[in-house]
This record gives C-alpha cells, sequence and structure tokens, in this order.
C-alpha cells in the first residue's frame, strides 16, 4: 500500500449509548452520549490536534503522522517527519500548530531522538503541505538535555500560549536517586521540566531563570516526573497532569519558577512496595503542591492527555476537565470549582481502552485516542 495515501472511513456510529460506573465505583454518567469509533490502523497513537474545523493530525508513537478529516472520512500520512527513536516510551510524541497556521502552514512536533549518550526529548517543525501531505523544511529546534541511556519518562505534551510561548513538557527520564540530587530538582539540566520556548526554539524572554548563570534559562518550571497532560483553563492559567512512581499521580496548576516537588515530595510509594518516595508536599517547605493527586494506596489515576470541555454540544459537561487514564482504562472527568477537583462519573469505560490523548473538536464533541496496535480514534457525541 502506498505510504502516502491511506484511505479509510474514519466514523461510524459504533455503539449504543455507553453507560460508564462512577470513578469511585459506583453511579452512572448523568449524560447520555454515542461513541463513534475511528477506523482501525492507527499504531499507538499518541497527540492529537485540531488544524481547522473538520481536519486534524495525529502522532503514531513509531514514527508516523497521519491527516484527518472528519468530515469526509480520510485518513492519509504525512511524509518528511523526523527519525524518532522508537523504543519503550519512546518515538513520534506530541502536535500542535503554529496559532498562526493557516498563515505558515508550521506544524510542531515533540518526539524522541538518539543523540551523544542516548535520546532526548526533541521539538521540530515543518511547514504543512496537506495535498500531498507532507512536512517540508522541517527543523530541530530545541533539544531537551541531557541525552540519556533510558527509553523511558520523555514527557512530553506541547502546546501554545495566548503569549505566543510554546510549552513543552519534559520527563526525569526514570532515574531513581530519591533525593534533593535527583534531575528534576536541579535546574542546570533540562528533565523533568515545563520548558517555555519562543516559536524559533529560543528560551522565551521572561523565563523565571533568565537571569541565572548557571540555570537552563528555557525552564519555566521543574520537579516533575514525567508530566503527559497540558492544557489552558478558562483563565489562562496553565494545568499539567503528571505519573507518579506507584500512584502519587498528580494535577497541578502551573506557575513561573515552581519547584512541583518529585521526588523529594510526593504523595506516591516506591514500585512493588508501600515505601513512600518521601514526604508528601504538605511536610515539605520550598514545594508547590499538587491541586489533586492520587495517594499511594488508592490505585492511582496514570494520566495522559488532558483538555478542559468549552463547548456547546454537553451543556452538563462544560468547565469539566477531561483526562486520558491509561491503566485503568477510561476518560476520566473531573469537576472544577476554582482550583478544587470533584471526581465525576468516567467515560468510556469496559471497553480496554487506554485512553492517551483527549481534545475538544470545532463541532463540540470530544475526540480521545485509544492507545493500541490496531487502534482508533474515537468521538463523544451526544446521544439522539
Amino acid at each position: 500500500m502506498d505510504r502516502r495515501m491511506v484511505m479509510s472511513r474514519l466514523f461510524f456510529a459504533a455503539s449504543a449509548t455507553a453507560v460508564t460506573g462512577c470513578l469511585d465505583g459506583g453511579g452512572a454518567s448523568e449524560t447520555s452520549y454515542t461513541v463513534e469509533k475511528g477506523a482501525k490502523g492507527f499504531e499507538q497513537p499518541w497527540g492529537i490536534a485540531f488544524l481547522d474545523g473538520t481536519r486534524a493530525v495525529v502522532t503514531e508513537l513509531p514514527g508516523r503522522l497521519r491527516i484527518i478529516d472528519t468530515e469526509d472520512g480520510t485518513a492519509r500520512v504525512v511524509d518528511g517527519t523526523p527519525e524518532v527513536a522508537s523504543e519503550g516510551q519512546g518515538g513520534l510524541l506530541d502536535v500542535t500548530p503554529h496559532p498562526d497556521y493557516t498563515d505558515g502552514g508550521w506544524v510542531y512536533l515533540t518526539y524522541s531522538a538518539e543523540g551523544d549518550g542516548g535520546t532526548a526529548t526533541h521539538v521540530g517543525r515543518g511547514r504543512l503541505e496537506t495535498d500531498a501531505p507532507r512536512l517540508r523544511d522541517f527543523e530541530v529546534l530545541h533539544v531537551a538535555e541531557p541525552f540519556v541511556d533510558s527509553s523511558i519518562h520523555y514527557g512530553s505534551r506541547a502546546l501554545f500560549g495566548d503569549d505566543g510561548a510554546l510549552y513543552v513538557t519534559s520527563g526525569d527520564r526514570g532515574f531513581k536517586n530519591f533525593g534533593s540530587g535527583h534531575v528534576a530538582q536541579d535546574v542546570t539540566n533540562e528533565l523533568g521540566c515545563i520548558l517555555r520556548l519562543n516559536p524559533d526554539g529560543s528560551a522565551h524572554d521572561d523565563n523565571p531563570f533568565v537571569d541565572d548563570p548557571v540555570a537552563r534559562n528555557t525552564v519555566y518550571s521543574y520537579g516533575h516526573r514525567n508530566p503527559q497532560g497540558l492544557t489552558f483553563g478558562r483563565d489562562g492559567e496553565l494545568w499539567e497532569s503528571e505519573h507518579g512512581e506507584r500512584d502519587g499521580d498528580e494535577i497541578n496548576v502551573i506557575e513561573a519558577g515552581e519547584n512541583y516537588g518529585w521526588p523529594i515530595a510526593s504523595e506516591s510509594c516506591e514500585y512493588g512496595t508501600d515505601t513512600p518516595v518521601s514526604v508528601p508536599h504538605e511536610e515539605r517547605d520550598g514545594v508547590t503542591p499538587p491541586v489533586h493527586f492520587w495517594e499511594c494506596g488508592s490505585g492511582g489515576f496514570p494520566p495522559a492527555g488532558m483538555t478542559f470541555y468549552t463547548g456547546d454540544a454537553f451543556p452538563g459537561w462544560q468547565g469539566d476537565l477531561f483526562v486520558g487514564n491509561l491503566a485503568g482504562a477510561y476518560l476520566g472527568r473531573l469537576g472544577v470549582d476554582g482550583y478544587e477537583l470533584t471526581r465525576k462519573p468516567p467515560l468510556l469505560g469496559g471497553r480496554g481502552w487506554r485512553i492517551r490523548d483527549v481534545t475538544e473538536g470545532a463541532d463540540g464533541y470530544l475526540y480521545a485516542l485509544v492507545d493500541g496496535s490496531d487502534a482508533p480514534v474515537v468521538r463523544l457525541v451526544p446521544e439522539d
């Protein structure tokens, strides 16, 4: 089959009204919805972002980028993507268009790639041509250094803010020295951080460490483990989700220059034990606690992509935060009142679908990526 043209019927009504259990084990969703299931064939889809009202781009971990059209049902592979280190948790990761995409055609990618000493999270961009899909003039803009001999914890969500800056999450690459010498507590490197970049990949002039002679001037916040969700709230605040060790998963509101604790403050335990990684956030000075967390022993909530719902298709969901759940295999839903979060009945449960990313389309529907080897893109629409 020609790699440059993969055509398939993307969406079709697939299921009856979905009724899912409550996040804490009981109840049912108060909003009825129908699941429309995309064509199979996506291999570990990781990121989704809309270009316009009907077209979105989807990344696949092995290194493919596709344009999907929710109106005519096509899914086309884009040529010109960078070579990636597709091993473990690495590969082609997130995708986001430039805010002025319609003028310049710039699409930004994050991905793992090899270099001196191992692999690292990369940020690059190319101009997307959609007629015969390809990324033209692709260039590497930034590498979250150092390179590490590891294939885990790359992060790596990316999105533009209203300030025109590109925010990118970088994971801690799995280092296990749980103390103050951990890489996520050291701003002289870019691991376990959220980076704020200009569109050309340089450090933003207003970053918190630009005047520090030893810190990386790209660092916006630090003390993160493996942040895989990033979105903006109603008032422009930056929200992030990240994986703990054993449980200890977090939802954070990000402030410039703040230390979010990993691993010197955490609600998680070491894998396979009931031994806390460290003291809880409330017992550690100088760190910013999460606004919501799943403590050790709770079963956790391994979080992925996230978005606030702002559309009109589901009035009962307006203002809620939707977060993909991986091991739990559902789409989490959290009510938000200021910075107080309430767990609400989840969606897409009972199907065995690891939800890797979620976004809202211009049609007001929710689109979710199912993490699998022969996976669909699905969307949630109101029940007729």
